[in-house]
């Protein structure tokens, strides 16, 4: 080997690797992925990702498709992520300004309100709401580690009741793009 091959293997052994990003499933999980909850598999057929401007996303709510069944993934992140699974709602409420800080469903459970904020929304696939737009979400806690979410966007209510699930038991599968 010549003097000129064994320069040229070393500086092209000290370049620098491009750096690879790693995929994180909670976060880059897309409509038409799988999510396996309880050992029950759903289509992605939405997700909604929340986040205050200039900073990056801090929750996402993936909509979960099952046969005709529609329920939600829920992810808030923290230090550590918060996995909620809720089920959909129906209920009246018309102003967000009467969104009340206790919640009584049908004298089962109250909620009480934990926290409010408001966020920018961007929406991909079937989703209650539109992209690029506030949405003002309200965070409950009841009994028995039940939750309850509501959320407001430009005249409609969606309220989501459901219970933490620890991030380790849930597994997140590509679909066929």
């Amino acid at each position: 080997m010549s003097i000129w091959k064994r320069v040229g293997s070393i500086i092209k052994s000290n370049k620098e690797q491009p750096i690879v990003k790693t995929s994180n499933p909670i976060e880059d999980t897309q409509v038409g992925d799988i999510i396996n909850v309880d050992l029950e598999e759903y289509v992605v057929s939405g997700k909604l990702i929340y986040f205050d401007r200039g900073y990056p996303p801090h929750r996402f709510v993936y909509y979960l498709q099952n046969g005709t069944a529609i329920s939600s993934l829920l992810v808030e992140k923290g230090r550590a992520y918060e996995c909620f699974v809720c089920h959909f709602i129906e209920g009246a409420l018309d102003d967000p300004n009467d969104v009340p800080t206790e919640l009584d469903l049908n004298g089962e459970v109250t909620y009480s309100l934990e926290n409010q904020r408001t966020d920018l929304v961007r929406a991909e696939g079937n989703t209650d709401f539109r992209a690029n737009d506030d949405v003002i979400l309200w965070r409950y806690i009841g009994s028995e580690g039940r939750y309850f979410f509501l959320q407001w966007q430009d005249g409609k209510f969606v309220a989501m009741e459901g219970t933490k699930t620890p991030a380790g038991q849930i597994k997140f599968l590509k679909g066929s793009h």
